[in-house]
């Protein structure tokens, strides 16, 4: 199976931001002919202010950015996993952080709404608190591309391997990951989660992210970008340079079953006693 990863660098902007992700998927599809496009992490609208973000959300299904997924998935013949978008009905009044996936015919074959909330100071002392805005997920989410079992996260996901896990003992052959992640966590940690995430579980990481600078509030705040792809082994196969763009790489399910009987760690799971 072939991916393509397309790196943004979205702002507060919607529609925008929507013709920028149409563009990148027409070029995707012209340049790579890939089976599986990934956008990154509230590629609709990332940063301005909270009234931003709630005029830019969607109750689902339908609204511009589902919709224009929906068309692209048909018109290109492609599996679309629609990174995340702004999704209304969430508790109190707050979002969700939701992903979206088309299979090529266009029809929906999955919902996965983000479940750990990234409410940190980071080291240069932004605040974010992405609980204030968005409500957690409830329940995790696997689809079937191809032959291939796909698995969903968002960001911030990445830190809690448990979910991961879970995914893999699903039967998940690849994890998507659509992000955002800071420039400053980015550079320390990014490639060194994902590859742990990899190694641990044995499947592939794809990983489509936010690159650059964007407003929120006040503040001018940096996304990491470096999309990348990593294989069951946990070698980075495929990265993306700065810059918005697009990366791509095939996927191998044998590579998959050479590493799980290499190194057989599902086999060797065993209940763990109390601390």
């Amino acid at each position: 199976m072939k991916v393509a990863l397309i790196q943004m660098n979205s702002g507060p902007d919607k529609a925008a931001n929507l013709a920028s992700a149409a563009r990148l998927i027409a070029q995707a599809v012209a340049e790579e002919r890939p089976d599986w496009i990934g956008l990154p992490e509230v590629f609709d609208c990332l940063g301005g202010t909270r009234s931003d973000k709630l005029a830019a959300a969607e109750t689902l299904p339908g609204g511009p950015a589902y919709t224009m997924l929906q068309g692209l998935a048909r018109t290109h013949g492609v599996f679309i996993h629609g990174g995340s978008i702004l999704e209304r009905g969430g508790s109190d009044g707050r979002l969700h952080n939701t992903t979206l996936v088309f299979d090529r015919s266009g029809a929906e074959i999955a919902r996965y709404r983000k479940i750990h909330m990234f409410d940190i100071t980071t080291p240069d002392g932004h605040v974010y608190k992405e609980s204030a805005t968005f409500a957690p997920g409830d329940a995790l989410t696997t689809y079937r591309c191809g032959d291939m079992l796909i698995g969903c996260a968002i960001c911030y996901d990445l830190r809690f391997p448990q979910l991961f896990q879970k995914l893999a003992l699903a039967g998940a052959d690849m994890i998507a990951l659509p992000s955002a992640f800071t420039l400053q966590t980015g550079r320390d940690h990014w490639d060194v989660l994902l590859r742990a995430r990899a190694i641990e579980t044995q499947t592939w990481l794809c990983a489509p992210a936010q690159w650059g600078a964007f407003t929120s509030g006040n503040d001018t705040r940096q996304t990491y970008g470096h999309s990348l792809v990593a294989d069951p082994w946990g070698q980075i196969i495929a990265s993306a340079s700065d810059g918005v763009g697009i990366v791509s790489a095939w996927l191998d399910r044998q590579r998959n079953a050479q590493v799980r009987t290499l190194m057989p760690v599902a086999a060797h799971i065993v209940p763990l006693p109390e601390v």
